[in-house]
C-alpha cells in the first residue's frame, strides 16, 4: 500500500474503507436513533408517569431484539433477578450490597461457561448497564438518596431506558426521572446530538482504518524503509511495539466511537443535562480522547475513559468477571500505583503538573520552565507506553473466532512476552517507593 501514489491513496482509504464504513455503522443504528427520538417526543405530550415508563421498557425491549435477538433472554434474566432480590430486601439496610452478591454470581455462572461463549460476550455490554444501574440504585436507597423501593414498571424503565440500555453510558436514577419528564426541546440539544453523533462516526472510520490503509501506510511495518539499518533483533523489537501501538489505536478509537455514540443516544431520549438558571445545558460527556491520548499519567487515562464508570466506581464498586477485560483493569490500576511515586517525586522536587493540573493556589516551587515541561513530557510519554503494551491484546489481525470468545490466558501470556512484559516491571517503581518511604 505504501507504493500507491497520493492520489490512489486516499481515493482507495474513501471509496474501500471510509463510506462503506461510515455507511454500515449508520446502518445499524438508525433504528436505535429512531427509537430514542420517537420516545422524547412521545414523553413530551403529558402522559401519565406508568405509560412514560412502559414506553421506554417497550423501547429497550425493541431495542434489545434489533440486536441480539432472542439472546436478549439474558439481559432480562438479569433485571427480573434484581428486582426480585431489591423487593425481598426492601426492609434491609443494605440492599445494595445484597445485589452486589446477586450479580457477582449471576455474571460468575455465565463466564463458568454456562451459556455459550460467544453469545454471552455479545450481552456483555448490556449486562453491564443493567448491573451498574441496580446495584447504584440499591446503595442510592441505603443512603436515603432515592426515599422508596420504585414501583416493577419505574425500576424496569430505568434498567431499559432506551438512551442506555445498548450502548451506555450508566447514569443514575435521577437522572432517568428527569429524562422522562419530557424536558422542551431545543437548539442546543440536538446540536449536542448531532456533534456527538458526528464524532461517533469519525471515531467509528479512523478505529476501522487506522489498522488496514493508515497506519501502514504512513508508518509501512513490512518494509524495509522504516528500520533499514537496524540490526534484525532491534528492528524486531520496535516492530512489535509499532504494532502493539497500532492495536491500542484501533481499541481506543473504538471505545470513543462507543463512548459518543452513548452521549448521542441518551441525549436523543432526553437525558444527560444540568440545570442552570433560565435554560438546559446538555453537556453530557463519556470520555475524553485527549486526555487518553495524550496523558498526563495513567490515572488520568483510567477517569478520562469512561467518566460515568468512574463515577459510578467511587461510589458503588463492582468488578465484571471477564477475564480479557478483568486483566486489563488489574494491570491498568497497577500502573496506576506509579501515581504514588509521583506524588511523591512532586513532594520532593516542588514541581508542578506531574500529575494533577494546578488550577488555584499552586504551591509548587518549578511551575514553569524547560525542566517542568520535559519531567511532565516523560511522565506522559510513559503513560503512552503503557497504553500501547495494554492495546497490544486488541490485535486487529486477530481472527473472527478468538475476538468473539474473549482472550484467554494462553493468548495474554503470548502477546505480553513478545513486549517482554514491559509494563508488569513498572510495578517495581511501587515497591521501590514503599522500600525508601
Amino acid at each position: 500500500m505504501a507504493t500507491f501514489s497520493r492520489q490512489e491513496f486516499f481515493q482507495q482509504l474513501l471509496q474501500g474503507c471510509l463510506l462503506p464504513t461510515a455507511q454500515q455503522g449508520l446502518d445499524q443504528i438508525w433504528l436505535l436513533l429512531a427509537i430514542c427520538l420517537a420516545c422524547r417526543l412521545l414523553w413530551r405530550l403529558g402522559l401519565p408517569s406508568y405509560l412514560k415508563h412502559a414506553s421506554t421498557v417497550a423501547g429497550g425491549f425493541f431495542s434489545l431484539y434489533h440486536f441480539f435477538q432472542l439472546h436478549m433472554v439474558w439481559v432480562v434474566l438479569l433485571s427480573l433477578l434484581c428486582y426480585l432480590v431489591l423487593f425481598l430486601c426492601r426492609h434491609s439496610s443494605h440492599r445494595g450490597v445484597f445485589l452486589s452478591v446477586t450479580i457477582l454470581i449471576y455474571l460468575l455462572m455465565g463466564e463458568m461457561h454456562m451459556v455459550d461463549t460467544v453469545t454471552w460476550h455479545k450481552m456483555r455490554g448490556a449486562q453491564m448497564i443493567v448491573a451498574m444501574k441496580a446495584v447504584s440504585l440499591g446503595f442510592d436507597l441505603d443512603r436515603g438518596e432515592v426515599g422508596v423501593v420504585p414501583s416493577p414498571v419505574e425500576f424496569m424503565g430505568y434498567l431499559y431506558f432506551v438512551g442506555t440500555i445498548i450502548f451506555g453510558p450508566w447514569i443514575s436514577f435521577h437522572s432517568y426521572l428527569q429524562a422522562v419528564q419530557g424536558r422542551p426541546l431545543s437548539c442546543r440539544w440536538l446540536q449536542k446530538v448531532a456533534w456527538s453523533l458526528a464524532l461517533a462516526l469519525l471515531c467509528l472510520v479512523l478505529s476501522t482504518c487506522v489498522g488496514p490503509y493508515l497506519f501502514p501506510y504512513f508508518i509501512p511495518l513490512d518494509g524495509d524503509r522504516l528500520l533499514q539499518n537496524k540490526k534484525r533483533k532491534a528492528r524486531g523489537t520496535m516492530v512489535r511495539w509499532l504494532r502493539a501501538y497500532e492495536s491500542a489505536v484501533s481499541f481506543h478509537f473504538s471505545n470513543y466511537f462507543v463512548g459518543f455514540l452513548s452521549e448521542a443516544t441518551a441525549t436523543l431520549a432526553g437525558a444527560g443535562f444540568t440545570e442552570e438558571k433560565d435554560h438546559l445545558e446538555w453537556d453530557l460527556t463519556v470520555s475524553k480522547p485527549l486526555n487518553v491520548e495524550l496523558p498526563r499519567s495513567m490515572v488520568e487515562v483510567v477517569t478520562s475513559w469512561n467518566l460515568p464508570m468512574s463515577y459510578w466506581l467511587n461510589n458503588c464498586l463492582l468488578g465484571y468477571l471477564d477475564f480479557s477485560l478483568t486483566k486489563i483493569h488489574l494491570t491498568s490500576a497497577m500502573i496506576s500505583l506509579v501515581h504514588i511515586l509521583l506524588e511523591f517525586l512532586a513532594q520532593i522536587l516542588s514541581v508542578c503538573d506531574i500529575n494533577d493540573i494546578c488550577l488555584q493556589h499552586c504551591i509548587h516551587l518549578w511551575r514553569t520552565g524547560l525542566g517542568v515541561r520535559a519531567l511532565n513530557m516523560f511522565f506522559g510519554g510513559l503513560a503512552i507506553f503503557h497504553l500501547a503494551y495494554l492495546g497490544s491484546l486488541f490485535d486487529v489481525d486477530v481472527d473472527d473466532t478468538t475476538e468473539e470468545q474473549g482472550y484467554g490466558m494462553a493468548y495474554t501470556v503470548h502477546k505480553w512476552s513478545e513486549l517482554s512484559w514491559a509494563s508488569h516491571w513498572t510495578f517495581g517503581c511501587w515497591i521501590f517507593y514503599r522500600l525508601i518511604g
